[in-house]
């Protein structure tokens, strides 16, 4: 066998296989003769069927078969003498396969690439440290007495906070609309759940009114029909309710599973239950600063193999996560460039640290992060055996373990210092899911 290499791009090769016919031809030969003994040909016994009726039979389907091992084989063999490592398997274009000719093809493909992570002893690593004050035990409270939230009819009109239950009916120009018809629909004013319009025109109403009133859909609305068109609605109120929040009193901490204690107790299970979200919280900033400051330190060229690859996986996740099952629905590939670029890049550089660190995941950490995952489910045993049936599953829980070990190893050696931070910032508590990050 003969070959040649040569560079395509950056990371592209390209290795051209020549193979003698001699060795094709013997290839050919060996496997017609093993299947001339096991071949059932009718009108001939077992093993005793005649190589030429052989070769006329099967010759070109154990030809094509003879082909393709050699080129498997011989692509492997040179990829190994040549100590590439290719990313996924190679795209194959034959040069030459004719019977009676030597054997040439040309195999394209992507290598890793060439790497060294530096030294990370000059890494500057901040790690937030936020205390619990009493205070940030008294917001905690205030918002799970909001959790216990109740409304009471009221004879008032209706005002900002008040829940307003409501049959509507929508026309636009005169004609009514799909969706714009609803009974017994429950607005709390000011949440911001309902078009703004619709929510302005419930202040003020009391319960059996019946009323009118203009809105408008915003321009970014999701239906092209009613985005920035202004509709009529009519409207009849059948209750207008105020909220009711329970006292943080004995009761209270009844509610949530303290019979014992009372508030005190509740006090002290808060405290201990948001020190724990503080330090998942700032192990997971730690997290991200660590691999955004290897990722800025060590920039690596991406495979496009690799990169498209990524892509796809995260398209596979978005339409699994929105329940889509079109996939035109799914955003542009353009859209996830940049963050599987990341995610490749990371996953590069962090295989590089395990594989030059001598970094293992044992048996022991992999199962104490599986049970850490099932424990939030209330079938947690049954959740744990299918972990432990699949593969993948248990492969993702391992890297896991590993990233968090290249993290530990960073910080070990890296600058890290305190940072002061609150509560609130740390953890984005008492700010809207959508302004979270």
């Amino acid at each position: 066998m003969q070959f040649t290499v040569t560079n395509t791009s950056d990371l592209g090769r390209r290795i051209e296989v020549e193979i003698p016919n001699t060795r094709v031809a013997g290839e050919v030969d060996r496997r017609l003769r093993d299947l001339s003994r096991t071949a059932n040909i009718r009108g001939f016994r077992k093993g005793k069927v005649p190589l030429q009726v052989i070769k006329q039979q099967y010759g070109q389907q154990v030809r094509g078969d003879a082909v393709n091992e050699l080129i498997r084989q011989s692509y492997t063999d040179a990829v190994a003498k040549e100590n590439l490592r290719p990313v996924g398997g190679p795209t194959i274009e034959p040069i030459q396969i004719e019977a009676g000719s030597d054997l040439k093809f040309a195999a394209l493909f992507e290598v890793l690439p060439e790497f060294t992570v530096g030294a990370v002893e000059g890494y500057d690593i901040k790690r937030s440290v936020a205390g619990i004050t009493e205070t940030d035990i008294d917001a905690m409270l205030e918002s799970m007495r909001k959790q216990q939230v109740k409304y009471v009819p009221v004879e008032r009109p209706s005002i900002s906070g008040d829940r307003v239950t409501v049959d509507f009916l929508g026309r636009l120009d005169g004609v009514a609309f799909a969706g714009g018809e609803g009974k017994d629909m429950q607005v709390v004013i000011g949440s911001g759940r309902a078009v703004a319009d619709f929510e302005t025109a419930l202040i003020g109403v009391t319960a059996g009114e019946s009323k009118s009133a203009p809105v408008k859909f915003p321009d970014t609305y999701g239906s092209p029909d009613l985005a920035g068109k202004t509709t009529e609605f009519d409207l009849t109120v059948k209750a207008v309710e105020e909220e009711f929040l329970p006292p943080i009193d004995d009761a209270f901490a009844v509610a949530f599973g303290l019979p014992e204690g009372g508030v005190a107790a509740l006090r002290t299970e808060v405290r201990a239950s948001m020190e724990r979200e503080a330090a998942e919280a700032a192990r997971a900033r730690l997290r991200t600063q660590v691999f955004d400051t290897l990722a800025r330190e060590n920039p690596v060229q991406v495979p496009r193999a690799l990169l498209d690859q990524q892509v796809q996986q995260m398209q596979i996740e978005t339409m699994q996560r929105m329940g889509l099952q079109d996939a035109s629905q799914i955003p542009s590939r353009e859209l996830y460039a940049e963050p599987a670029r990341r995610r490749v890049m990371l996953g590069l550089l962090i295989g590089e640290l395990v594989r030059r660190e001598g970094l293992k995941a044992d048996r022991q950490t992999i199962i104490q992060r599986l049970d850490e995952l099932v424990g939030a489910y209330p079938n947690a045993d049954e959740m744990r055996r299918a972990y432990l049936q699949d593969q993948n599953a248990m492969r993702q829980i391992e890297t896991g373990v590993l990233e968090d070990q290249v993290v530990d190893w960073v910080l070990g050696r890296a600058r890290v210092t305190d940072l002061p931070v609150s509560f609130a910032e740390l953890t984005g508590f008492g700010r809207p899911a959508s302004d979270q990050a």
